[in-house]
């Protein structure tokens, strides 16, 4: 009885999971970066939070791809790679980000 008491409550994990990533993977397509304060950029990060190095700043306007996103903390983190030939990848906050 314990084991299968503890595989429903793995599968309904499981599934709550996968409603998560559903709903924050939506969001893909393209994006342009709006709302940075001027003379900042939005920092393109290595990883989903800013404890990671800065791999490239993007003013306001650059377009990005963003293919999936996560909740780190209170921070709402997207991978993303830029548009131009060879374009860079890393996290962006979602918070700067507007669907073109």
């Amino acid at each position: 009885m314990r084991k299968i008491i503890t595989g429903a409550l793995a599968a309904v994990a499981l599934g709550a999971v996968s409603a998560c990533g559903a709903t924050m993977g939506g969001t893909s397509g393209l994006y342009k970066v709006a709302g940075v304060e001027e003379g900042d950029m939005l920092k393109l990060r290595a990883g989903p939070g800013t404890g990671f190095s800065v791999i490239a700043g993007l003013p306001n306007d650059s377009v990005v791809r963003v293919y999936s996103c996560e909740r780190t903390g209170s921070t709402r983190w997207c991978k993303a790679s830029m548009q131009q030939p060879g374009g860079l990848d890393g996290y962006v906050s979602w918070a700067y980000l507007q669907r073109l």
